[in-house]
């Protein structure tokens, strides 16, 4: 593969909601540009871009996948994003290392909010945007209310430069309002029969064609000069301006086709040649030098390197690859870069082009270029590429917080070496994946952005590293208190016809503010206990609290003062001291009223204004108190204490209660007191029973 001019390169993303025909547009774009000799179909399983097993057993696209087509001497690196909102992370971190989005309209769906996300994060990004509005041989689907709705859903000009032939079964082409000629289709080579427009089409297609031409000419004052004194404007000329209002992002034009029956694909192809935007027309962008000073980054090969690693992909056999975006300056293969993220110098074996899974061997990373490279040792998602004398670090955004948390179990015990070493493997690829430890249950958490991510996962776990994994509802880190104070004995004395155990104690018991923990004073004089035998009286206590004496949850904020005792010169020992301050506490304890402490988090939720009574109320439900409602950036925070436990599913309730158009964040805040009536049921659940010494 040769290596292309930075103006001849074209980086584009196709983007959309989960189902609305991305993959199946990326395998038309590469057949059609000739990559692939067959059109891959998801449906069957034959697609070149949805390769991992999980993508092909459940249909979908998982994780955004990379395919390069050399089309009339351009090369078109073409990005297949993730739709479904619980992979859509993926999509929008793999934006910033493209230059122009296509968006997929489904008629027949409308508009989705997934695509409303995509969307915003293309706005954030001042990408142009061409809406490709797909599925047009489909039921119900209709082009005027497709467009209808991309207008009610968003501030922008939708401007068609194409109008169907046909509608549903019978849709077959499209009008070419620049050229003002008909193309239609017959088969799926992707291949047009060029004529005259439809006499039924004549009318709207001139109608269309003019409101076209009235946008176009805005982008040029000697186009507008040739519209007003009404000379002939040549399609070569509207092609221009098409160029300039696209990059410019003063209108998104809008085309049709069918993805699966390969209609309207090929035209899609030489519009991303003609009109989209080379890495030089989206101009410079911004770094931070290591100082943490703005730098302007140039696209152009002589100047400093800069290139952001945006995507890792992880192999049990091959290893990591990383897949990155060349802003700036150029390398080979062979040679060595500086991360300037971690400051190592990172050596440079093969650099390779994709076509899904495939990899083809590339001279040389030019500025503008989207390639790969495998086995890098210290490489991550978010490193940069750097001149180690000029260190450049590039932008990229962290991922979001994950929204629902499970305990992960090995299904056997061959499972348990290996899942620890898979979770690791499989965040390399998926930094929305979040691995904790509770140190209080002891269970290895992982948290994702909802349940079928993390199914996925699971599934990907077994089949490249052999875990086989099964996740389950977490528990909840519930603690004890006391809330009343006692004095009391712990006695021990036990005679087995030898040396017998003796151990005397009296403690006073106290609780203490929220998070004062444990404390234990010494306060025994005269020698009453022996200084040798006290820190086992301590140890005692210390161990009787961490399974308290309710539910068998570790007790907190208590204070116990050791104050008198007995011990004899023969019997007593460490032993005997540690049990007679265990016995003791527990004794002590139960009539200190004792108490269960729940986990209390704060969360933060945001949601359009319509939504905002049902989630309040819902929020008050599950035991919340609402701290405050503050409107931002066209929505409104809700801010609220809610219990751990009635958080666990809170993910699919919110999806449902907003149309997915709400999302959460929440971390730990403190504890609180479990009301009587749920902290019967939670020691009724725990089955625990206070063991005698």
């Amino acid at each position: 593969m040769k290596k292309y001019e930075v103006e001849k390169i074209r980086n584009v993303a196709l983007v959309g909601h989960g189902g609305s025909g991305k993959t199946s547009l990326g395998e038309a774009l590469l057949f059609d540009a000739g990559v692939t000799t067959r059109l891959g179909r998801v449906d069957e399983g034959s697609s070149v871009l949805n390769f991992e097993p999980e993508e092909k057993s459940h249909r979908l696209t998982i994780s955004t996948s990379l395919a390069l087509a050399e089309y009339k001497d351009h090369k078109i690196n073409l990005l297949d994003t993730p739709g479904y909102d619980v992979f859509l992370n993926d999509a929008q971190a793999c934006l910033p290392a493209v230059d122009a989005a296509v968006l997929l309209a489904a008629p027949e769906e409308g508009v989705k909010v997934e695509t409303e996300k995509l969307w915003q994060s293309c706005e954030e990004l001042a990408l142009p945007r061409v809406v490709f509005v797909n599925r047009l041989d489909k039921e119900r689907a209709s082009f005027q209310a497709a467009l209808d709705g991309l207008r009610g859903a968003f501030d922008a000009t939708f401007l068609p430069i194409q109008l169907p032939i046909g509608a549903e079964t019978g849709f077959k082409g499209f009008v070419d309002l620049l050229k003002m000629k008909a193309f239609t289709f017959g088969d799926e080579s992707g291949k047009a029969a060029e004529g005259p427009i439809p006499p039924d089409l004549a009318e709207a297609a001139k109608a269309a064609r003019d409101a076209m031409v009235e946008h176009l000419v805005e982008t040029d004052d000697a186009l507008m000069e040739k519209f007003f004194d009404g000379q002939e404007i040549a399609a070569a000329e509207l092609v221009v301006a098409l160029r300039k209002g696209l990059v410019s992002r003063q209108f998104v034009p809008v085309v049709v086709g069918s993805a699966t029956r390969n209609i309207g694909c090929a035209a899609l192809l030489d519009l991303i040649v003609e009109a989209f935007p080379s890495p030089v027309d989206r101009g410079a962008v911004t770094g931070k030098t290591a100082a943490g000073e703005d730098v302007t980054v140039e696209p152009s090969d002589s100047g400093p390197l800069a290139a952001l690693i945006f995507k890792t992909i992880s192999d049990p056999f091959t290893g990591r690859m990383n897949l990155f975006r060349v802003f700036s300056g150029s390398f080979t293969s062979d040679s060595t870069v500086w991360n300037a993220t971690r400051s190592v110098d990172e050596r440079i074996g093969q650099i390779l082009a994709l076509v899904g899974k495939e990899t083809k061997p590339a001279p040389a990373a030019g500025a503008g270029d989207i390639l790969a490279v495998a086995k890098l040792k210290e490489t991550t998602t978010g490193d940069t590429f750097s001149d180690k004398a000029r260190p450049i670090l590039m932008t990229h955004a962290a991922p979001p917080d994950p929204m629902m948390t499970f305990a992960a179990y090995p299904k056997s015990k061959g499972d348990e070496d290996k899942m620890g070493q898979a979770l690791r493997r499989i965040q390399e690829e998926d930094p929305t994946l979040r691995i904790t430890r509770e140190e209080q249950t002891h269970e290895l958490l992982v948290s994702g952005m909802g349940r079928l991510h993390l199914d996925i996962l699971i599934e990907r776990m077994k089949r490249k590293y052999g875990a086989d994994v099964e996740l389950r509802p977490m528990k909840v880190p519930y603690r004890e208190t006391l809330k009343g104070s006692t004095k009391v004995q712990g006695r021990y004395k036990k005679q087995t016809g030898g040396r017998g155990q003796f151990g005397d104690t009296w403690i006073e018991i106290r609780p203490l503010p929220r998070g004062e923990g444990y404390h234990f004073v010494d306060k025994i004089v005269g020698g009453a206990i022996p200084r040798q035998y006290i820190p086992a009286v301590e140890e005692g206590i210390g161990e009787a609290m961490l399974r308290g004496i309710l539910a068998g949850y570790p007790m907190v904020d208590v204070e116990v003062t050791l104050f008198d005792g007995k011990y004899h010169d023969v019997d007593s020992s460490e032993m005997a001291f540690k049990i007679a301050g265990s016995l003791g506490f527990k004794k002590g304890a139960l009539e200190c009223k004792p108490v269960l402490l729940e986990p209390v988090m704060e969360v933060t939720v945001r949601v359009p204004d319509e939504y905002m009574g049902d989630v309040i109320g819902d929020l008050n439900s599950r035991r919340g108190r609402v701290l405050g409602v503050d409107p931002e950036s066209g929505v409104q925070v809700i801010r609220a204490n809610v219990p751990m436990a009635e958080m666990l599913n809170y993910a699919p309730d919110l999806t449902s209660k907003t149309s997915g158009r709400g999302t959460y964040t929440m971390k730990y805040d403190h504890y609180d007191e479990v009301p009587a009536q749920q902290a019967e049921k939670i020691v009724a659940a725990s089955g625990f029973k206070h063991e005698e010494e």
